[in-house]
């Protein structure tokens, strides 16, 4: 397995991943390199290559905690229940490598939308810009490409979600058909 292969694949994923917990974007490109190292440091300990997308997003996981934590020692006293990465991350990153191909059997207006605003992590605004759209109307394009989305997920998985809404676990409705 060749780690720069598999860095042009997800490497996108992990900037929005990163953009959408991190506001500074020079700590967001710091914290990219930080995660390449890592994957590059152990890359003989991901035994199945086609968990690449969730081990990377445990290193982004594991980056973006240790972040915080040398941010707070300087700042404040560490409260480690804030630190531990949550089951509903993992699952989410694991979730993760699924979207594209869902993504891409929306219609090509939407399937661009999310592309770009939340697997590239371009900034909505700057998209509405682009296209010469009122941003009013991207929001709009947004919520209703992500209901769609969400209605291809649903057909394929059953969810269980949190009290806030998140998806902690998922069973696919007919495994033989969906693989993720």
């Amino acid at each position: 397995m060749q780690l720069e292969n598999l860095w042009k694949d997800h490497q996108n994923s992990i900037r929005g991943f990163l953009h959408a917990r991190i506001s500074n974007p020079s700590d967001v490109e710091d914290l990219l390199q930080e995660i390449l190292i890592k994957a590059y440091k152990n890359l003989d300990s991901l035994s199945d290559s086609d968990k690449v997308k969730p081990w990377l997003f445990r290193i982004a996981s594991n980056t973006v905690i240790d972040f915080y934590r040398r941010r707070k020692a300087v700042h404040e006293p560490l409260n480690p229940d804030q630190l531990q990465i949550s089951e509903e991350v993992l699952t989410q990153a694991e979730l993760s490598h699924c979207i594209t191909p869902f993504i891409r059997a929306l219609p090509r207006e939407n399937a661009e939308l999310l592309l770009a605003t939340d697997i590239e992590g371009q900034s909505q605004k700057e998209f509405a810009e682009r296209r010469g759209i009122p941003y009013s109307t991207l929001k709009s394009r947004l919520g209703k490409s992500r209901r769609m989305l969400r209605k291809l997920y649903e057909d394929c998985c059953q969810f269980s979600l949190d009290r806030f809404g998140q998806v902690i676990d998922y069973q696919p409705k007919d495994p033989q058909r969906y693989k993720c």
